[in-house]
């Protein structure tokens, strides 16, 4: 049974859901507000939900680290904030940059090797691919890296790809609009380090 087979004609309410929390928590993170944290819980929790019911397996279980990573992000930001409520951000040197890309291409491929091998994921290598990368642009997001917007933006072109391929229309729109929130957090945030 090919891709399309699996399509599904109706929209999931939970799809919906997560899609609507997903909006409301970037718009959040673009303005580098804390309360983007226990909106991305909430988000996550649900599109794990979704992702596991189209076998999108890797992608799935990062929705639980991505919960538990938004705890103790929600608690460093909190605990960053300035007199303005916005937290401070910051670029990383290269030779961090060079360890983060070798360490997050070895995640990538190891996960899709074992996705591939064990289990029978819908495009195990696509979808490995996003989580090693988000598993990193999450972190830097909590160290308050301007990378992290670097990734979130390859992360959003793959993730539209791959959410049409299963099925998931309304995933794939929200993240065209992350997408574009993405840029715009990107320059937002680099406009923060020069203030």
């Amino acid at each position: 049974m090919g891709p399309r087979a699996d399509r599904r004609i109706a929209l999931n309410p939970l799809e919906i859901a997560a899609s609507i929390l997903g909006l409301i928590q970037i718009v959040l993170l673009v303005r580098r507000s804390v309360w983007s944290f226990p909106m991305a819980m909430a988000q996550v929790a649900l599109t794990g939900v979704v992702l596991a019911g189209a076998r999108l397996y890797s992608e799935a279980g990062l929705q639980a680290f991505f919960f538990v990573v938004n705890v103790h992000g929600w608690y460093l930001w909190s605990h960053a904030q300035g007199d303005d409520a916005e937290v401070p951000v910051r670029w990383m040197q290269w030779p961090a940059r060079a360890a983060w890309g070798a360490v997050t291409i070895a995640l990538s491929l190891s996960l899709g090797w074992i996705m591939h091998r064990f289990t029978n994921a819908a495009l195990p290598f696509a979808d490995s691919a996003v989580t090693g990368a988000s598993v990193a642009a999450q972190l830097l997001l909590n160290l308050r890296r301007i990378e992290n917007w670097v990734l979130w933006i390859a992360i959003d072109v793959v993730s539209v790809g791959l959410y049409i391929t299963r099925g998931l229309n309304l995933l794939a729109v929200l993240y065209v609009a992350f997408l574009v929130l993405s840029v715009i957090g990107l320059q937002q945030w680099r406009k923060a380090t020069k203030a």
